[in-house]
């Protein structure tokens, strides 16, 4: 589930972290799906359970995730900042595509008309 690098610069707990965000952000962890708890989580990691907790809580301080005693902690639903958020990594995802493509030598114009075709589609279901 995470994404840990011992040997990084950047402390466990804050991985710990843009790795829940990330999940959540993108759509993988949705609204009220379970976390794992603190203590699965440590000896999956192998970490110590104080560092899952100061990560939990600083996710819940934010927003991301609720805890209900005894029960555990759940994702909040994605609103506001978070949405922003999202917004912004569909974009890079987007991006990254298409650098892809025209890596792949698919003509420029060929991407642009796959994009706008997909929106002038959008437009006709009347989403936008």
């Amino acid at each position: 589930m995470l994404d840990i690098d011992l040997t990084s610069r950047l402390p466990i707990y804050e991985q710990i972290i843009e790795n829940i965000k990330t999940e959540i952000i993108k759509g993988v962890l949705q609204k009220d799906d379970r976390i794992p708890s603190v203590r699965i989580l440590a000896q999956e990691l192998t970490i110590n359970p104080n560092t899952i907790q100061k990560a939990y809580r600083e996710l819940e301080r934010q927003g991301f995730i609720y805890s209900l005693p005894g029960k555990g902690s759940f994702v909040n639903e994605v609103k506001g900042q978070m949405n922003q958020e999202r917004v912004a990594i569909l974009k890079e995802e987007i991006v990254e595509r298409v650098e892809e493509l025209v890596f792949l030598e698919v003509p420029v114009s060929e991407i642009k008309t796959l994009l706008k075709g997909h929106s002038e589609e959008e437009k006709d279901e009347g989403c936008c």
